[in-house]
């Protein structure tokens, strides 16, 4: 990862060109060499215009060559025709850094090469532009404000949409980024470059596309580590190579899982909107994340406490009823029949005495019963709509901040006042206010994603060097390898070896196709054989409609009480190894019932993957069934995830179905695809 000096003309240039420079208010050189000459305290600021001796008032050059220095950061805002010849003549006077504006340069490829012959560095082409507010430095179009977010976006107009909701929101901006078609410098380069600004509390990520995806993981690892959290804003591309997928794993997951998964990794959250993003970054620039998904709810409405109450659920947090001794002190404060197991109705105690919001907070917050306190309704309004109440009002909403600082438990208020000096004071004092229910929980919600996923070390076991012949019985011997359990079985290569798997193995059992890759889509699979006869019978008429090939003759494994499971997993163009556990067999695509993470995972991740799955109440003993084996799933996800993590010459690996039963994982069934296989599909198909 290239950083520090390579980097350094982008974070605080000890000068600045902008070629293309003017006094135009509807061009785009007008606002750099503006926003340029808003830091020329800070350093030299040259404006180069071709036919005007002076910029806004400044004195202006004709051409690069005409500067008296190599600035350290040189602009290019020129028509895209002109763009390599301004390259060319920076580059032969001593250049070292650009930053691209101009959109639609001709042979950017090549462009990019005499940036990179030269040693010297680009952001962009096509970039919005690039502002720090610590160093002063503004170089795009618009207005910023200092303060501790940093957006780095692949789409510029996006990202000056956060800024500017940002800006709304009273959120300031550390630095702020367009990295354009990152011909040169990328985004997880940029990123990572934020780890020690001291400035950046919170990073803004907007992206299209996730070439290395594995290394913008490390880095927004790395980011976590250092107390800066990254909130990815996509359109889910990532697609990867699953037009060549084989397996029921390609198909089942989605581009979407496996940046989901990415987040989970890195301890980033992902989001679905520029709106979403800000009120998250607003809530964690002032509250503490949840320590768990457990809420309590307060309203001053029964109406608006039942809707957060649904709200909650439909975000992944819980209600729970509260504890006996908690209901009586709750019942102390408010009036008689007031509902008090959670959510809580204040029954006009509000009205009463305001104070009643303070009493109900500091017993919430202090109970360990809950995660986090969301009050919805009229709190926030009562000084508005009736001035002569806004001091005391003032005076409960101190004594909340109170409450939060001491419990360091999260507050949040959904307020029907949007901009109150009452919902002012509220983020004054840490207590995030939203304007909807909805905003207020799944904000929460979010937050207490990073609780559940803090990140995790995805580094690959080490490299493996093995090799892998086609077909089922090579993968057979891959699951023995692995030590993980499948029955016992019988290579068939020709009618005269029926007799002796007959002898060896107890029926019944089972004859597949072992060469086929969908055996039950060709009919390369005949289960309940329960005699040599029967086994022969099926295996003459595989033979007649199939042809020759390797056949394999297995015990069937017929325990009670088995769920069948599939494990899989596949390399990803961007992200590379995932492992997939969802509900297999047959009809895996139709139930599409899988979790995703990166690989590999250890036997906790794992655990987690199967505990989200829909179907976990067949694993865990569904109406009255004995609970199966899922310690033994498991570690079957995990020594799959460690094999794809540590042989990139296998591009898909799956094992399905697993039969789990309480007595153990049985697979019966696998697919080893190879790097080599898949160019010769593509081979074949193109």
């Amino acid at each position: 990862m290239m950083r520090a000096s390579s980097l350094d003309p982008f974070r605080n240039p000890a000068s600045v060109a902008v070629v293309g420079a003017s006094d135009d208010q509807s061009k785009w050189g007008y606002w750099l060499a503006q926003g340029a000459l808003s830091g020329k305290h800070r350093r030299p600021v040259y404006l180069v215009n071709s036919s005007a001796q002076t910029v806004q008032g400044e004195p202006a050059f004709p051409n690069v060559s005409a500067l008296p220095e190599a600035p350290e950061l040189l602009v290019l805002c020129v028509p895209p025709r002109f763009v390599e010849g301004v390259v060319v003549e920076a580059l032969a006077k001593g250049v070292k850094a650009f930053l691209g504006i101009t959109a639609g340069v001709p042979n950017e490829a090549h462009l990019g090469e005499l940036i990179r012959a030269a040693g010297a560095r680009i952001i962009g082409p096509n970039s919005l532009g690039l502002y720090d507010g610590s160093a002063e430095l503004q170089l795009a179009w618009g207005h910023f404000t200092a303060g501790g977010l940093a957006i780095v976006s692949q789409s510029g107009q996006l990202g000056s949409e956060i800024a500017n909701l940002s800006a709304r929101a009273g959120l300031g901006v550390s630095r702020f980024i367009s990295v354009g078609n990152q011909l040169d410098v990328n985004a997880a380069e940029l990123l990572d470059d934020l780890i020690d600004h001291d400035a950046t509390r919170l990073i803004a990520l907007y992206l299209e596309s996730f070439a290395d995806g594995a290394q913008l993981v490390r880095t927004l690892r790395a980011l976590a580590e250092a107390g800066k959290r990254t909130i990815l804003l996509t359109t889910g591309a990532s697609e990867g190579s699953q037009r060549l997928a084989r397996s029921h794993t390609g198909s089942l997951t989605s581009a979407q899982d496996t940046v989901d998964a990415a987040c989970r990794a890195a301890g980033a959250i992902r989001v679905s909107t520029p709106t979403e993003l800000v009120n998250v970054a607003r809530y964690l620039s002032v509250a503490p994340t949840p320590s768990g998904r457990r809420v309590a709810v307060v309203s001053d409405s029964g109406g608006q406490g039942g809707i957060a109450a649904d709200v909650a659920a439909a975000c992944g947090l819980s209600t729970p009823v509260f504890s006996a001794a908690l209901q009586s002190s709750l019942a102390e404060i408010l009036p008689a029949g007031a509902a008090v197991s959670n959510p809580v109705d204040l029954a006009g105690a509000g009205e009463a005495d305001l104070n009643a919001y303070a009493d109900l907070s500091r017993h919430l917050l202090e109970s360990g019963e809950v995660d986090a306190v969301v009050l919805s309704g009229y709190l926030g309004c009562y000084g508005e709509d009736n001035p002569p109440l806004e001091a005391a009002e003032l005076a409960v909403i101190d004594s909340m901040g109170q409450a939060v600082r001491s419990s360091r438990l999260p507050l949040i208020v959904h307020s029907m006042s949007v901009g109150s000096r009452a919902v002012s004071r509220m983020w004054e004092h840490g207590i995030p206010a939203f304007a909807g229910i909805e905003f207020a929980l799944k904000t929460v919600a979010q937050a207490a994603h990073l609780t559940d996923w803090p990140g995790r070390d995805i580094t690959a076991p080490g490299t493996g060097t093995g090799t892998w012949a086609p077909g089922y019985w090579a993968a057979r011997g891959l699951l023995a390898d692995l030590g993980i359990a499948a029955p016992a079985g019988r290579l068939i290569s020709s009618g005269q070896d029926l007799a002796a798997a007959a002898a060896e193995l107890k029926f019944p059992v089972v004859l597949k196709a072992g060469w086929l890759e969908h055996k039950s889509e060709h009919g390369g699979v005949k289960l309940g054989l329960g005699s040599l006869e029967q086994l022969a019978a099926a295996y003459q008429d595989m033979l007649k409609r199939l042809g020759d090939g390797e056949y394999v003759v297995e015990e069937q494994d017929g325990r009670p009480n088995a769920v069948e499971v599939l494990v899989g997993a596949r390399q990803d163009r961007d992200f590379g190894p995932l492992i997939a556990v969802g509900a297999g067999g047959t009809e895996a695509e139709l139930h599409r019932d899988v979790c995703v993470e990166l690989a590999p995972v250890d036997h906790p991740t794992a655990l987690s993957m199967i505990r989200r799955l829909k179907c976990l109440p067949l694993l865990t003993g569904w109406r009255g069934k004995p609970a199966t084996d899922i310690d033994a799933l498991a570690a079957i996800i995990t020594a799959v995830s460690a094999t794809i993590a540590a042989n990139p010459g296998i591009t898909e690996l799956e094992v399905n179905p697993i039969r789990v039963a309480p007595e153990g994982a049985v697979a019966v069934d696998a697919l080893v695809v190879t790097a080599t296989a898949v160019t010769e599909l593509a081979t074949a198909t193109a």
